[in-house]
């Protein structure tokens, strides 16, 4: 029942951001070298790799790492790329990856694949049985600002939590979330 509502959910969203995409795509070409797309590969269910794409919020040499680890995150933005991530505006390509089956709307992030501590840590703790999503318990709950311990922890209660209600209520608050812009670090 799950996949059934992504995939009605992803189709409905796609059609109703078909616009809005294609606007952003044309503003990432515009304002900054490279592609639209930036694919990264990431950790999916049972730990199997995926690629998955988000609008480039960044400079095309940017390191594959996750964004807490850049020295200096801010100055590696594209010229729209910090409005890009404030309105998460850089996840809607992720739609593909939930009509694809690689992901969900909702469960635990998927981790960057160099993202050894954060992958050992769920595989101890049974999150790698789930498939990841474009928001969780985790994201509502402080999204990059939380160490991944407590993220972990956050993925761990989602899983025993899990049911329709509680990703209904759990897309409530990211869209909150999205609106006032909270949570996001960079």
């Amino acid at each position: 029942m799950k996949r059934l509502a992504d995939l009605i959910l992803a189709i409905n969203a796609v059609i109703i951001f078909f616009i809005p995409i294609c606007v952003v795509t044309i503003l990432v070409r515009l304002t900054s070298k490279g592609g639209a797309l930036y694919w990264s590969d990431r950790v999916g269910i049972n730990n199997d790799v995926f690629k998955m794409p988000k609008f480039r919020s960044m400079k095309t040499d940017t390191p594959a790492v996750a964004t807490h680890l850049l020295k200096d995150p801010k100055s590696l933005l594209t010229p729209i790329g910090g409005f890009l991530r404030k309105s998460s505006l850089d996840e809607l390509p992720q739609l593909w990856c939930i009509l694809k089956g690689d992901m969900s709307f909702v469960g635990p992030r998927p981790a960057l694949f160099n993202q050894g501590d954060l992958i050992a840590l769920r595989t101890k703790n049974g999150v790698h049985e789930m498939l990841p999503g474009l928001t969780g318990w985790a994201q509502v709950n402080g999204r990059d600002e939380l160490p991944i311990s407590k993220k972990v922890e956050l993925d761990v209660e989602y899983k025993h939590r899990r049911s329709f209600f509680f990703d209904i209520y759990i897309l409530w608050l990211t869209f909150l979330k999205v609106l006032k812009r909270d949570g996001v670090s960079h």
